[in-house]
């Protein structure tokens, strides 16, 4: 990616975020694209592995091809001499701005490509930690936009009952849990997986990424 046109998604992103109304947080569309280019610099800067230990949350998951707790799974991991690169080509971000979804393509030093999906969540601090990173091979790179796109889901309405409540031992109500933006990761015993991503169009959600992953071998 030429320096001009990071210059120019981050200018659209931002264009795209102050178009929103202000919630707990600005839907974060430049601060994820910013998180990935950070994720990507790191694996260059300190190895592949590192940068995924260092940038996971601590129930985030990978597949290998069955589902792992990612933490566990590159303890001690040796880094490979050169990193895999990526890039992201599409950012969902749910409308309170705490779970992101990016995907993209990726490239390995030899030249083989695919694809990716990251799930994204802020934790305590506001800063985003991966909870799911997911990919496959392909013959040749899935066709991207000119630019990144970023899509913030439309916010949910609040159901009768659902008012925010105190938590136990404490005076202020945690806020209710925000679901414009949804995920589900399923294993089959074969290894083969299906990643998908719904978002929230104000009356029903859209299937906004849709990965299936064969089986090893198959």
């Amino acid at each position: 990616m030429t320096p001009g046109r990071a210059l120019l998604i981050a200018v659209s992103l931002v264009g795209l975020v102050a178009a929103r109304p202000l919630i707990r947080y600005q839907p974060g569309l430049t601060s994820v694209f910013a998180a990935e280019i950070a994720f990507n610099r790191l694996a260059r800067d300190k190895g592949q592995w590192t940068a995924f230990r260092e940038t996971a949350a601590e129930d985030a998951v990978m597949f290998v091809p069955q589902r792992v707790l990612a933490k566990q799974w590159l303890k001690g991991r040796t880094d490979p001499p050169k990193p895999v690169t990526w890039t992201p080509s599409v950012i969902h971000v749910s409308c309170d701005g705490n779970l992101a979804a990016s995907t993209g393509n990726w490239q390995r030093p030899d030249g083989s490509v695919g694809y990716f999906t990251t799930i994204w969540r802020r934790d305590k601090n506001g800063a985003w930690k991966w909870i799911l990173d997911h990919g496959d091979t392909l013959a040749s790179p899935r066709a991207a936009p000119e630019f990144l796109v970023g899509k913030v889901a439309t916010c949910k309405r609040r159901e009768h009952g659902q008012e925010a409540r105190a938590a136990p031992g404490t005076k202020k109500p945690a806020p209710p849990a925000d679901d414009s933006l949804v995920w589900s990761a399923d294993v089959a015993t074969d290894g083969s997986r299906h990643v998908t991503v719904r978002a929230w169009n104000g009356s029903a959600y859209d299937v906004v990424i849709d990965d299936k992953v064969a089986a090893p071998g198959a």
